[in-house]
């Protein structure tokens, strides 16, 4: 997207590469005009030129500062001057490109700055780790090199009775303590051939060799059975549980949080694209939860095996295991 009076005012160098990178140009000739493009739809990036005086540092501070549309990268055009430069700085500009700089390195900046927005856009921002769109694209990048993998996805119990007995400050520590432990766990165990995904909330996603799944899910559910009781009050923590009300008020046991998890491979299955992998995984993890305890449920399943041939089995302590 394109911030300027008029598209001839932009060079033709800026045109090229913002074709090359098949990114539709649409001028805004004011301020509101780029508000309200940016909340309708929002743009790849946003390119601004100081030529157009105030106005256009005006429009950048605006975008920069709403919470929806300042997660847009925008560039400014400057003379290069350090007058321009600091004015562009101090409007919130991501990346600052004076107008008479090489072709090739234009290029480049332009290209890492839509490198970094693709990396923070597809971080949780509690976690920082990668999210829905990363998950996918990590769990299709396996299917199409034909690695062997188990998709492993966790989720708390009773975390809704722990918010509402403590607070939601509480629960994002929870929730960090959580993304701690998997991500020590799955890259210290699998290095670099493991994956750890945060879909929101509690619900997490990671990916490891289907060889690792025992000895990884197992230390995990371990893990977090030993940290889990010191995120409660002392006395909460001795009892075991707390009482909490339903939705019809009434009061109940609550016992402490356990963590389930749903884990799919491909080692009996063949799988073409990650929505396959995703919905077995969700399946799984629905599954695990009507578990008692902190539990991993792995499919065993093969193609062709209808659900309801499944049988459970209880493997070594707090592992459950779906066969065909």
């Amino acid at each position: 997207m394109l911030f300027a009076r008029a598209h001839a005012d932009a060079s033709s160098l800026i045109l090229e590469w913002l074709e090359s990178n098949r990114i539709p140009v649409a001028a805004a000739g004011s301020a509101d005009d780029l508000m309200g493009l940016s909340l309708r739809a929002r743009p790849r990036l946003v390119l601004v030129d100081d030529r157009d005086g105030e106005r256009s540092l005006a429009a950048l501070r605006r975008l920069k500062g709403d919470s929806y549309t300042g997660i847009v990268p925008a560039v400014a055009l400057t003379d290069g001057s350090e007058a321009s430069f600091q004015s562009a700085f101090e409007a919130g500009a991501d990346e600052i490109i004076p107008r008479d700089l090489s072709a090739a390195e234009f290029r480049q900046r332009l290209d890492l700055l839509l490198r970094r927005s693709d990396r923070d856009v597809h971080v949780h921002p509690s976690t920082r780790l990668p999210g829905t769109f990363a998950i996918e694209a990590e769990m299709q990048r396996r299917i199409d090199l034909g690695l062997s993998f188990a998709v492993c996805y966790a989720d708390l119990d009773h975390f809704k009775e722990f918010n509402d007995r403590y607070s939601y400050y509480d629960g994002d520590r929870v929730i960090r303590v959580l993304s701690k432990l998997l991500h020590d766990v799955v890259k210290g165990m699998c290095s670099e051939d493991g994956f750890v995904g945060h879909i929101g909330g509690d619900d997490f996603i990671f990916i490891i060799p289907s060889d690792k799944v025992a000895e990884t899910c197992g230390e995990i559910v371990m893990v977090f059975d030993t940290l889990i009781g010191y995120q409660y009050s002392e006395q909460d923590r001795q009892a075991g549980y707390f009482f909490g009300k339903d939705r019809r008020g009434q009061l109940h046991r609550v016992p402490l949080m356990t963590l389930s998890i749903g884990v799919v491979t491909n080692t009996r299955r063949k799988f073409t694209h990650a929505a396959q992998v995703s919905q077995l995984a969700t399946e799984m993890k629905g599954y695990a939860k009507t578990l008692n305890g902190s539990v991993y449920s792995v499919d065993r399943r093969a193609d062709g095996v209808e659900e309801g041939e499944r049988t459970p089995a209880r493997a070594p302590k707090a592992i459950s295991i779906v066969d065909a």
